[in-house]
């Protein structure tokens, strides 16, 4: 059976119309909906504070922790990362080993939410984020902050406004590498393919995660506390230095 366009073809050759070659048809993927940000080194500065903060609220209750294990664990939840030093320790018998890592956590976000009053927004941040929002991108942050941080940081900046959907920590049952804070700001944000999602992060566990969710786009930015040279070792799409290349980026890119 001939197809429609070969039947075309023959009738117009029949009446002498002169016949053009029609264009093959583009096979286009969804386009990207959903932008979902890091915190920390990705859109707000990271000095360093998060680590040290981390480390003194453990050796302040005795628990042992190195710079090295401890920057390890960047990009993860802050809740697991306690309960992970606790966990290892060796603790006198019958000791509480819930209500210690309760305790240290609490003095630890205390101590961190104190010290983001006063931490600035990675340069263009802002400008990016409006950027996007005006190019018709819906845009979602995920950290592994908890929700008491993360929001101390967003009002300060007044940036509550800007985003489709706020995960944390909290949100989930396991953190990152996992990728279950990046399926929930796709829920919020009601977009329901990975192939419309890039995620955006400065952290060898932030790119793991958006690995194993199967996005569209893996991107590595290189503002944080990571080197670009770590952050290649790990699966992803693209690496640039920082968000403000992302409009850009996705506009010739994605």
């Amino acid at each position: 059976m001939l197809s429609r366009r070969q039947s075309l073809k023959g009738i117009a050759a029949a009446v002498g119309v002169p016949t053009v070659a029609l264009p093959a048809r583009r096979k286009m993927g969804p386009a990207v909906r959903l932008v979902v940000l890091d915190v920390g080194g990705t859109i707000v500065q990271d000095r360093g504070d998060i680590p040290e903060a981390l480390r003194s609220a453990l050796e302040h209750h005795g628990v042992a922790s190195t710079a090295a294990e401890v920057g390890r664990q960047r990009g993860a939840s802050k809740r697991e990362v306690v309960r992970y030093f606790v966990d290892r320790q060796t603790l006198p018998e019958g000791a509480d080993r819930e209500r210690l890592a309760a305790t240290i956590y609490e003095e630890f976000r205390s101590n961190l939410i104190s010290i983001y009053q006063s931490v600035p927004p990675i340069a263009g941040a802002e400008e990016t984020i409006r950027q996007l929002r005006s190019d018709g991108y819906l845009v979602a942050t995920s950290t592994g902050f908890d929700r008491a941080i993360t929001m101390s940081i967003f009002r300060r900046l007044g940036w509550e406004q800007y985003f489709a959907a706020v995960i944390t920590s909290d949100d989930v049952v396991q953190g990152r590498p996992s990728p279950f804070m990046l399926f929930h700001a796709m829920e919020a944000a009601r977009v329901n393919s990975v192939a419309e999602v890039v995620a955006v992060g400065d952290t060898p566990l932030d790119l793991q995660a958006g690995s194993n969710a199967g996005l569209r786009g893996v991107v590595g930015v290189t503002s944080g506390a990571t080197t670009a040279e770590n952050l290649r070792r790990e699966a992803h799409t693209h690496i640039v230095a920082s968000v403000a290349n992302l409009p850009a980026l996705l506009s010739s890119n994605f």
